[in-house]
């Protein structure tokens, strides 16, 4: 995809989950690949409802800053996916509210999101909940490189997910996946529900080729 296009489609997706609640204010970052191994990165303060394709931050494949304004503080955390997982085309981070708010209950770490629906085991395998860092603090990076590239998908304790996809588009998809089944989790809670079995995931796992460890 060319630079022009891979700009005006992250605008285009941005905006798409700014306009549905997925995020709001200026909260929230995205960043894609360029064919010539680069990067596009959403600026500093911006909206995701007026993100403007020609002021994108851009960096050249060795990651200088080149042009657009400055990039978001949250740099770090995206660079981890990109360094660590080479499928890694796009990361988008959001402050859902749904997922912010289970983030905030107890949770399995390891696995934070419920098996309620095939749908996030199939886009996001298992979702690696973080503890709370400050906005823009380096370490959170440093918590995704320790990963060593075996998640697509983190939760930022009482902040946000991330999660890396393949494209832009892949990226988008599976975020609203992690939010979708984040408020399931929440409107089924105490209600006694009845998620997918291990064996139910596991044909999940095995019939889609998804990453689980």
């Amino acid at each position: 995809m060319s630079d022009a296009a891979l700009r005006e489609q992250m605008c285009l997706l941005a905006r798409s989950l700014f306009e549905r609640g997925l995020t709001h204010g200026s909260t929230g970052n995205i960043s894609a690949r360029t064919e010539d191994g680069g990067l596009l990165v959403s600026p500093t303060g911006t909206s995701f409802g007026r993100l403007d394709p020609a002021r994108l931050s851009r960096f050249d494949a060795a990651g200088r800053h080149v042009g657009g304004d400055k990039p978001t503080k949250e740099m770090p955390l995206h660079s981890a996916f990109y360094d660590t997982r080479s499928s890694a085309g796009a990361v988008v981070h959001l402050h859902s509210c749904h997922a912010v708010a289970l983030s905030m209950l107890p949770a399995d770490e390891d696995n934070f999101l419920p098996p309620l629906t095939p749908y996030a085991v199939m886009q996001l395998g298992k979702v690696k909940l973080l503890p709370f860092f400050l906005p823009g603090d380096p370490a959170m990076g440093a918590a995704v490189r320790g990963l060593a590239g075996r998640r697509s998908a983190v939760m930022l304790a009482n902040h946000g997910p991330v999660v890396a996809g393949k494209t832009v588009e892949a990226a988008c998809n599976a975020i609203e996946e992690l939010e979708a089944t984040a408020r399931l989790a929440l409107l089924l809670r105490g209600a006694g529900a009845r998620a997918l079995d291990e064996t139910q995931v596991r044909a999940v796992v095995s019939g889609f080729d998804v990453e689980w460890d």
